[in-house]
């Protein structure tokens, strides 16, 4: 039996889960953390809300013609973290999502703030060689420090490239002080504003190469996703981040998370809701 079901709480509830998680491609976990946010906190229910949305969609994706009955997928629920003890959390983090990849399963990691990658990346490095991060975000997230904190959810990046020495291709960024705009320039591919068109630019060399995705909500203009706790205008449309989603999908992705739906600030639910979908979309592309 994995450890998995010690370090979180109750198996979730995300639409047409299975309930087998040895049978399982895919996994899904929360991590209901936002210890280090900025400006507005409320990410830690980001994981409950996304799976609380999931009913209102359809088990079939159009644009993929497969259904999520067909799909071979566990939802282990939220891991257990120490309220207010970032590093501690982040440890579980790791050992969370490292039993997912020793069980050579697909982990798809629910946020909470975008320090949560920390962890999960952490992981992801020790059982993919040459792994390469691909990262849509409106913020560059590529700050030594901030607010007096190393390990921060504005640093998150910036610590992946120190600490783990991965590549990391960065899309959608719209929002970066003077310092990481100087720093993307010379140690991230960085290509800011916009998502598809520089995806579908660079696909070509990211094909065949391990990738671990991870999708920071506020990619997408506050207009489509108001949910989030630093809205940034100017964003991708939610139909662009799909198609972006469905782009990817034909790629070597290994892992992935969401981070940073904050849903007291969205009370339609709609920043929820995408989430929700573009999970599904990865789902029906990577555990059928």
């Amino acid at each position: 039996m994995s450890s998995i079901h010690t370090l979180c709480e109750s198996s979730g509830s995300f639409l047409a889960a299975g309930n087998d998680y040895e049978q399982s491609r895919l996994v899904l976990l929360g991590a209901p953390m936002d210890f280090t946010v900025s400006f507005r906190p409320g990410a830690r229910n980001g994981p409950q809300a996304i799976r609380s949305s999931s009913p209102g969609l359809e088990e079939y994706s159009l644009a993929l013609g497969k259904d999520l009955r067909n799909a071979s997928f566990y939802d282990a629920g939220d891991i257990i973290l120490p309220f207010g003890n970032t590093e501690r959390s982040l440890q579980l983090i790791e050992k969370a999502v490292s039993d997912i990849f020793a069980a050579n399963k697909f982990p798809l990691l629910m946020g909470g703030e975008h320090l949560v990658s920390l962890g999960a990346l952490r992981a992801a490095a020790k059982y993919h060689r040459d792994l390469v991060v691909v990262h849509l975000d409106a913020h560059a997230d590529l700050r030594a420090e901030y607010l007096g904190e190393a390990h921060s959810h504005a640093s998150v990046m910036y610590h992946v490239q120190q600490e783990l020495g991965l590549p990391i291709y960065q899309y959608g960024i719209r929002s970066a002080a003077a310092e990481e705009a100087a720093y993307a320039k010379e140690h991230t591919h960085f290509y800011p504003f916009h998502v598809l068109e520089p995806l579908r630019q660079t696909a070509a060399e990211l094909a065949g190469r391990p990738l671990y995705l991870s999708l920071d909500i506020d990619v997408v203009d506050p207009a489509f996703a108001p949910g989030t706790g630093t809205p940034e205008p100017g964003g991708i449309t939610a139909a662009e981040l799909l198609s972006a989603i469905n782009l990817l999908a034909r790629l070597q992705i290994v892992g992935m998370d969401l981070v940073e739906v904050a849903p007291v600030y969205d009370p339609a639910g709609i920043t929820a809701m995408l989430a929700a979908k573009v999970i599904r979309e990865i789902i029906l592309s990577f555990a059928i």
